[in-house]
């Protein structure tokens, strides 16, 4: 599974970061990303945190946490 936060939708709350730290963090404005490969989506997530991804995911108040089971491609923009 591939994640990245569509960023224009973040509203900076937390709860990606406190759901899934090693997964989530904050750019100097607020505003989530995907730790592993800052935010391109190319970076598979680990087996261990799994549960934890699940739980930021489904927590994310505007769901600006998309997942998908391939890699994002680069060119893409969210």
């Amino acid at each position: 599974m591939y994640s990245k936060v569509q960023q224009e939708q973040c509203i900076a709350c937390g709860l990606c970061q406190i759901n899934a730290p090693q997964l989530f963090d904050y750019q100097t404005n607020g505003i989530a990303y995907f730790k592993p490969d800052n935010n391109l989506g190319k970076t598979p997530i680990a087996a261990d945190q799994l549960a934890n991804f699940k739980k930021a995911y489904q927590n994310c108040p505007t769901h600006a946490i998309i997942r998908q089971n391939i890699p994002f491609n680069i060119k893409q923009i969210y």
